[in-house]
């Protein structure tokens, strides 16, 4: 029997770690590949390792086109990241709480229209979202991009809301009891507690609006307001694509979500579990 439980245990962790080097691999591929020659990043039999290192990929890629550097736009990504990182957790952690604990005319309604928003693809919306912004004149701003997350965003609401019915409402009657109002019980009670919660929507929040391409597509018409993943985009032209410099500074796009991933990953887990576990 406890040679079976080995032999079950090794075989499961032999595909798990070969599963993981076959999500792994196509950024370690990007990675090398950032040190190539051009002529042996694409082909049949280009090889895997670099037969000579290409350091200068890195300086040419940021130096970027005409006379704006990466540096703009890693500037640009961390004004609309960060904002709107701040926006989201702020919007969803109220949003979640009212309709997790306090009781209005119409809460299951609109509970049902913020479900039914996240069945919405993405695409559905762009056009109108898009004559909206137009018709306000904010197309070619910042604002399209940060200002929709001050107003919520239903995959991090549901969640809270999730962790927060796990909470005791004896915490609130007790709060209630000492004097205070709806708004005192969220920012003295309840926020406090929502921090996996509250962490897992910074990491998650973060490297979707880092890594969003389509947004900044429709919106950001200067380059100097493009993002990093829209300015990436720059090294492809009709006269061909320089892979070395994109890949070098694709690689250097990963960190600042890695390090994010990195530091807040043993909140992680646990604010993607809390709900289901507590409630």
């Amino acid at each position: 029997m406890k040679q079976r439980r080995i032999a079950i245990n090794t075989i499961y962790h032999l595909f798990v770690i070969a599963f993981g080097a076959l999500m792994v691999y196509p950024v370690v591929w990007m990675i090398i590949s950032s040190f190539k020659l051009k002529s042996e990043i694409l082909g049949s039999e280009a090889p895997f390792w670099p037969t000579t290192w290409v350091w200068q990929n890195y300086p040419d890629g940021w130096r970027g086109s005409g006379s704006l550097t990466f540096a703009t736009y890693f500037r640009n990504s961390a004004i609309v990241s960060v904002l709107g990182t701040l926006g989201t957790v702020l919007s969803s952690a109220m949003v979640s709480y009212a309709l997790a604990r306090v009781k209005f005319a119409g809460r299951k309604f609109w509970f049902t229209a913020m479900i039914m928003t996240m069945l919405l693809p993405g695409q559905v919306l762009m056009i109108p979202q898009y004559i909206i912004w137009n018709r306000l004149n904010l197309v070619g701003t910042f604002i399209p991009l940060i200002l929709p997350k001050f107003l919520g965003w239903p995959f991090f609401i549901y969640m809270m809301m999730q962790f927060i019915r796990g909470l005791p409402k004896e915490l609130d009657e007790a709060a209630m009891i000492d004097g205070c109002n709806k708004y005192s019980i969220f920012f003295r009670v309840i926020l406090p507690l929502l921090g996996p919660s509250i962490i897992t929507t910074v990491v998650i929040s973060f490297y979707w609006i880092w890594d969003d391409y389509m947004g900044p597509l429709l919106y950001l018409s200067k380059p100097g307001l493009y993002t990093v993943s829209l300015a990436i985009k720059g090294f492809a032209d009709a006269q061909g694509t320089n892979f070395g410099p994109m890949f070098a500074m694709s690689s250097l796009s990963l960190i600042p979500v890695f390090l994010l991933f990195l530091f807040f990953n043993r909140y992680l887990m646990d604010g993607v579990t809390a709900g289901s576990v507590k409630g």
